[in-house]
């Protein structure tokens, strides 16, 4: 069912089979969280529940709004600027991105790791593939700016953490604003971007799940047991901060190279600056595996 219904969203024309898309998703994908016999997973599906649904009330006032003043249901006819702005708080209500982030990183602490990877994963590609399709319709200055508070919050947020699924949800808050940012001038790119972050992100939850790592305290006890797997986690960390010559360097340096084409120089240095802060949380994680528990030292 998530999977009918994350296909149906992305394959869908009309609000309202997009609409009852990801209704089905979220229908389904609760049971999943809450398998987890604990106060914990209830309280995460509880919190997930009322989130999405929220943002799916926000999305069909606003495609009504649209159809009442267009008298269209179509998705790529989304011309009111109420209707828009709404849609797109919706969705990156859904996605998690800031300032509507809230419930995410207390969702995947909740959950198992797996369930983890699949929020912070396939559950973002129905809203993206939806953003993409509105993108021409959609005000700059609110993805960029909605883009840019991600990107600090995402930043700020994972700095202090010790349970690996908080740091893994701030990591995709921080991604997501990359994503939302770039989507105002490229929304190839800002695909491209998500997808790339969707590689990373799964082998790391994939090799915690593996080694039932969930805290810094954990990973730094798997060196002896699973040396090729915690060597792979800090440098996929390193990857998806985005340090160059990794993988996740290429999307921001596309991102990058594109603002800077469009004469928004201080966007990109604000969006430098953010990484960099990101970039330390991700650092010190890499550091703790590779320097503290390695044999060599």
């Amino acid at each position: 069912s998530i999977i009918m219904g994350t296909i149906m969203t992305m394959s869908s024309s009309n609000w309202l089979m997009a609409w009852i898309g990801l209704e089905l998703n979220m229908l389904a994908i609760l049971p999943i969280i809450s398998k987890p016999k604990t106060t914990r997973a209830s309280e995460a599906t509880i919190k997930y529940f009322l989130t999405q649904a929220i943002a799916s009330a926000m999305m069909l006032l606003s495609s009504t709004t649209n159809a009442w003043q267009t008298g269209s249901w179509d998705i790529l006819e989304l011309k009111n600027n109420f209707s828009t702005t709404i849609m797109t708080l919706s969705l990156m209500m859904k996605m998690g991105a800031a300032p509507i982030h809230f419930w995410l990183p207390e969702v995947l602490q909740g959950t198992t790791l797996q369930t983890a990877l699949l929020i912070t994963t396939w559950q973002k590609l129905a809203p993206i593939s939806l953003m993409y399709m509105i993108s021409n319709n959609i005000q700059p200055a609110l993805l960029m700016s909605a883009g840019i508070l991600s990107m600090i919050v995402g930043g700020l947020g994972g700095i202090n953490q010790t349970q690996l699924r908080k740091t893994m949800a701030y990591s995709s808050i921080n991604n997501l604003g990359w994503t939302i940012m770039i989507m105002a001038l490229s929304p190839n790119l800002a695909v491209m971007n998500i997808f790339i972050y969707m590689i990373m992100t799964t082998p790391i939850f994939l090799m915690m799940t593996s080694t039932s790592t969930k805290t810094l305290q954990n990973l730094t006890t798997t060196w002896t047991t699973s040396t090729a797997t915690t060597l792979s986690i800090a440098l996929l960390m390193l990857s998806t901060s985005g340090l160059p010559p990794f993988t996740g360097f290429l999307p921001k340096m596309l991102a990058l190279n594109e603002l800077i084409t469009q004469k928004l120089t201080t966007l990109a240095t604000l969006a430098i600056m953010t990484s960099l802060v990101s970039l330390l949380f991700y650092l010190r994680i890499t550091y703790l595996i590779m320097v503290l528990t390695s044999p060599m030292t």
